[in-house]
């Protein structure tokens, strides 16, 4: 089998038999008012963050969700986006989607405002999305992408951006390796399929993102994931994954470079009120402005004694300028 039979055949295995907690953080779901999560649909929260994000979904988004899993976030979707196919599920695994279509008939049932039509669950795979270009506002996947091969998941990724509109959003979670992960598991098409073992690291998956036409990408969220400890996976130490939350946007990339948010805020402090670089950025003194890296990198080489770079935290929800 290649490794995306592999990964078909463990998920029509854990669709059939849940397997609580697979390659996911620890977490309650999200909780939102009037919305209740039934057990079973809990139990295949295979995913490893969010993608969704309340302050974000107004005005009725159109949502393509890839790989369904068990339905939670096509439901926490459709939460949002109260319609007829508001939210387009597809997904490769049979087995998955009748999983998915129950776990969301005990939705409708639970939930009064919700009708199972809000959620409509097709066949297909993220390579070839049964959808027209420019159609949908938000492409969301949890836990998925990094299941792909390097170029597979260039090919996901640009298919990504064929189907969203202008300005629309690419919304992501998936492991990245704070390290190369050896080839003696990179190989291991079982591991590869447990989301532990295809994971890039963050600068390959960014560049990847960027190569596939985004033009602008935020972190909302990077945290500890899974250990692989030395023992058991054979290694010279271990090797931590994270989770990686973002959201990139379907917009033009600048000549300058791609804007890459991650939390990071400039502060001048110099001696008049305010600098300006004369390219759109004005910073007031003392006052953190959110900025990108590229901005940040910039800003720091200009004036290094009177421009106060801080980190990344890892956590963007807004502001500031690239």
């Amino acid at each position: 089998m290649t490794y995306l039979e592999t990964a078909a055949q463990f998920y029509r295995e854990v669709a059939q038999t849940p397997q609580v907690g697979l390659c996911c953080v620890q977490s309650t779901p999200l909780q939102l008012p009037g919305l209740k999560i039934s057990l079973p649909m809990q139990e295949m929260n295979y995913g490893c963050g969010t993608t969704v994000h309340p302050t974000e979904l107004g005005n009725q988004p159109t949502v393509l969700y890839v790989g369904v899993g068990g339905g939670l976030e096509a439901l926490q979707f459709a939460y949002f986006s109260r319609y007829a196919s508001a939210v387009i599920a597809v997904e490769p695994v049979g087995a998955m989607r009748e999983a998915a279509a129950r776990n969301l008939q005990i939705a409708a049932q639970e939930n009064p405002w919700f009708d199972t039509s809000f959620v409509e669950i097709r066949e297909g795979d993220a390579f070839n999305l049964p959808v027209a270009d420019a159609s949908v506002d938000i492409v969301a996947q949890n836990c998925l992408f990094n299941i792909f091969e390097p170029e597979d998941l260039t090919r996901a990724l640009k298919e990504a951006y064929r189907v969203l509109k202008p300005g629309g959003r690419l919304q992501m979670s998936d492991p990245i390796a704070t390290r190369p992960i050896p080839a003696h598991l990179q190989q291991d098409e079982r591991l590869r399929a447990m989301c532990l073992s295809g994971a890039l690291t963050y600068q390959e998956y960014t560049e990847r993102i960027i190569n596939a036409g985004f033009g602008q990408i935020e972190i909302r969220a990077r945290r500890p994931y899974r250990l692989l400890d030395s023992q058991t996976y054979n290694l010279e130490e271990n090797l931590l994954l994270e989770s990686l939350d973002s959201v990139s946007f379907k917009v033009e990339i600048p000549e300058d470079g791609a804007c890459v948010f991650t939390g990071k805020t400039a502060i001048y402090a110099g001696a008049e009120p305010f600098f300006d670089d004369s390219a759109g950025h004005l910073l007031q003194l003392g006052i953190p402005a959110a900025v990108c890296d590229k901005t940040a990198a910039k800003l720091s080489a200009i004036k290094p004694a009177e421009i106060i770079v801080t980190n990344s935290t890892w956590h963007y929800s807004g502001g500031g300028c690239c």
